[in-house]
């Protein structure tokens, strides 16, 4: 089993827009977390620069880093869009 660490950034660009970037994926957390801390440096990064606080309500935007395992299906059951 093979496992990648993908690492993206959120920014809020208003109340109903999100800029999503796809950072890198990474072998390990570690290398994950080396990245973080050099786009943290580089501009527009700089302006949101914290990890992802997932335990508040709405998006969290920062850094965020999954796991995921290589070969393997996600979302395998599908989804189900939820309007508010």
């Amino acid at each position: 089993m093979t496992r990648v660490f993908l690492l993206e950034h959120l920014h809020l660009l208003g109340e109903d827009e999100e800029d999503v970037k796809a950072l890198g994926i990474y072998s390990t957390r570690e290398a994950a977390v080396a990245a973080v801390e050099r786009f943290r440096k580089l501009p527009g990064f700089r302006d949101t620069p914290q990890m992802a606080n997932h335990s508040k309500p709405g998006p969290a935007e920062g850094f965020n880093i999954d796991e995921y395992e290589l070969d393997q299906d996600n979302w395998s059951e599908g989804y189900e869009t939820q309007w508010m």
